[in-house]
């Protein structure tokens, strides 16, 4: 097998892995502090920071992910009308300034997280350095970078179809029977 799939394979499960904890995590975090509340009328100190750092890492890590699954937001009102050249052109261009932007976004993201590494800042609860909260944003902004530049590389590859992510075929060119077997209800 080809290396480069293989670790893609393995970022896909870390990806995963990181995301599915970081939800449980966020849902033990909330639920656990109200009940608490509501049981002992005591909220432990350290619950708004776990969660606002599972919230951290689910939204920012999960920016790669949602690229490759082709689930990111996306307004495609135009582009659902558009006829297959043009929204192959789109499908090309849109990730490239996608994967530019992210890029841009991970420079600066990681000049502060160095911002407040040097700071030396803690969190007031956990006593944890607070740049291990803040260093999942340009992580999750690289990763997805990468992963938009492969959904744009991945559409100039494959010139007879439309790719949303690398995963995800564009749901405009599929059988009304491909999209009802897709569909989890």
């Amino acid at each position: 097998m080809n290396p480069l799939k293989i670790v893609d394979k393995f970022i896909l499960k870390v990806e995963e892995f990181i995301l599915s904890y970081a939800i449980i995590i966020i849902a033990l975090m909330v639920v656990g502090k109200a009940l608490s509340r509501a049981i002992f009328t005591y909220t432990p100190p350290f619950a708004d920071e776990v969660s606002q750092i599972a919230i951290v890492v689910a939204t920012f890590m999960g920016i790669s992910y949602a690229a490759r699954k082709g689930r990111h937001i996306s307004m495609s009102a135009f582009y659902d009308l558009a006829p297959f050249k043009v929204r192959k052109i789109l499908a090309i261009f849109i990730p490239l300034v996608t994967a530019i932007v992210l890029f841009v976004l991970t420079y600066f993201s990681a000049l502060y997280v160095y911002d407040v590494y040097e700071s030396g800042r803690v969190t007031s609860a956990l006593q944890m350095p607070s740049y291990f909260l803040y260093i999942f944003i340009p992580i999750g902004f690289l990763l997805g970078g990468i992963q938009f530049l492969r959904n744009m590389w991945v559409n100039i590859k494959h010139r007879d179809e439309i790719y949303l992510g690398t995963d995800a075929k564009d749901y405009n060119d599929q059988d009304k029977h491909e999209i009802h077997e897709g569909t989890h209800l």
